[in-house]
């Protein structure tokens, strides 16, 4: 009844403003014929104001811009009204004065399309980057893996090497933040005839041994003996006789570490460190039959240098504020769940309830087709209650809002 009257009075209104009412047989618009096609133009304009933007006597705000959370350093939170599509967008047009070794998370790439985003620039500091042989390098940099700070040093860091961040002292000389770089010594493994060269930080052939999983068997021989103490350049030998042997190089994948961290937005990453993969030596005893190869079997498998992880830091900050929480407090939607609702509508839709695009999917989460929807909320365009209804039961085909959200987060779709 309130749409109705709505109308109503931006009818009168636009025919008052105007001039267009038909008196005296339609003098008026006689006059003026060009008024006609101006006049249905701004009178569709009244109508879908009044239809699109009335739910409830409320309005349903609609935006193209997004509330953001700019932290610098740790500094004080910005909070800033924003049309940018991207995190990188809203940098540009900003005075952050940003040098090559700053850093900004998320990437620069990230779009934005939800309120209360939170963005971190971290300012490059100078790093003390110090190696177990003494040398020192110091470095400016934004980095938080000790292991990219290193590199960015300029140093070369092997998989095995430990790299760590400690505080400088006065006694050292060192001011301020630093990384410690604990070298793995270099031994050269001879695995079956195979020579192989392999870091570690055991002390013993022995520790060597037990940390490559290295299993002997039945007529295998160490050379030097286990209790031997390692030096860089040593050689072990690994020898077994009256077989034959054959040694060949697999790649290791290198492992994913996946971090929460609160200071990024629920669904926003950023890469810390990029992985690298790592080397397995797989030794095989071939017996042989009549000439050809009868079996194969696997005698032994050293890794001979590791893996480096990619470790990614995933967001869990959620805060979600104004008409959204309204909207899945009405909807019946449990308080937990707001941060994943959120994350999938805010990139489905932006939270416009009368969204359509081009394929005929609707709504705040996209029906397909769109009169699924309709079907289910008649006056769906003006109904963002109605239609968290039915998302929340479409949800549940992933185990509700958080199994959504995992899906949309690796798939980009739900």
């Amino acid at each position: 009844m309130e749409d109705k009257k709505r109308l109503q009075r931006s009818r009168t209104i636009f025919r008052k403003s105007y001039g267009v009412v038909r008196e005296h047989g339609g003098r008026h618009v006689k006059k003026r014929p060009y008024l006609l096609p101006i006049a249905g133009f701004l009178l569709g304009i009244a109508i879908v104001a009044a239809t699109v933007f009335a739910h409830g006597g409320r309005p349903v705000q609609v935006s193209n811009s997004h509330i953001v959370f700019l932290f610098d350093s740790g500094g004080q939170r910005q909070t800033l009204d924003t049309k940018a599509k991207t995190v990188g967008e809203l940098v540009n047009k900003l005075p952050l004065h940003l040098i090559p070794q700053d850093v900004v998370e998320p990437s620069l790439d990230t779009p934005i399309v939800e309120d209360n985003f939170r963005v971190n620039v971290y300012r490059a500091r100078p790093v003390t980057v110090d190696v177990s042989s003494g040398n020192r390098i110091v470095t400016v940099t934004a980095q938080k893996s000790a292991r990219v700070v290193a590199e960015d040093a300029g140093l070369t860091v092997y998989p095995e090497d430990n790299a760590t961040f400690a505080q400088g002292t006065l006694k050292e000389n060192i001011i301020g933040e630093k990384v410690v770089v604990d070298r793995a010594i270099p031994v050269f493994f001879n695995l079956y005839g195979t020579p192989l060269t392999i870091r570690t930080h055991a002390k013993t052939v022995g520790e060597l041994m037990s940390e490559k999983k290295v299993k002997l068997t039945k007529g295998d021989q160490v050379q030097p003996a286990a209790n031997t103490p390692l030096t860089p350049n040593m050689q072990i030998f690994i020898t077994r006789n009256g077989v034959q042997i054959q040694t060949v190089e697999e790649e290791v994948p290198a492992p994913t570490q996946i971090v929460q961290d609160a200071t990024l937005s629920l669904g926003a990453s950023a890469t810390r460190q990029q992985g690298a993969p790592g080397k397995r030596a797989v030794t095989y005893q071939i017996d042989t039959k009549n000439g050809s190869v009868a079996t194969k079997t696997v005698i032994q498998s050293v890794v001979i240098q590791d893996p480096v992880p990619t470790i990614i830091a995933r967001g869990t900050r959620v805060l979600v504020t104004g008409d959204k929480t309204d909207w899945m407090a009405q909807a019946g939607i449990s308080g937990g769940d707001y941060g994943y609702v959120n994350y999938v509508i805010s990139h489905e839709s932006d939270w416009n309830p009368a969204s359509l695009n081009s394929s005929g999917c609707a709504g705040l989460g996209q029906a397909c087709p769109g009169s699924k929807l309709a079907a289910a909320c008649p006056g769906w365009q003006n109904n963002p209650v109605c239609q968290l209804r039915y998302f929340t039961g479409y949800a549940s085909r992933y185990g509700g809002w958080g199994g959504a959200y995992n899906f949309w987060v690796s798939h980009h779709y739900w």
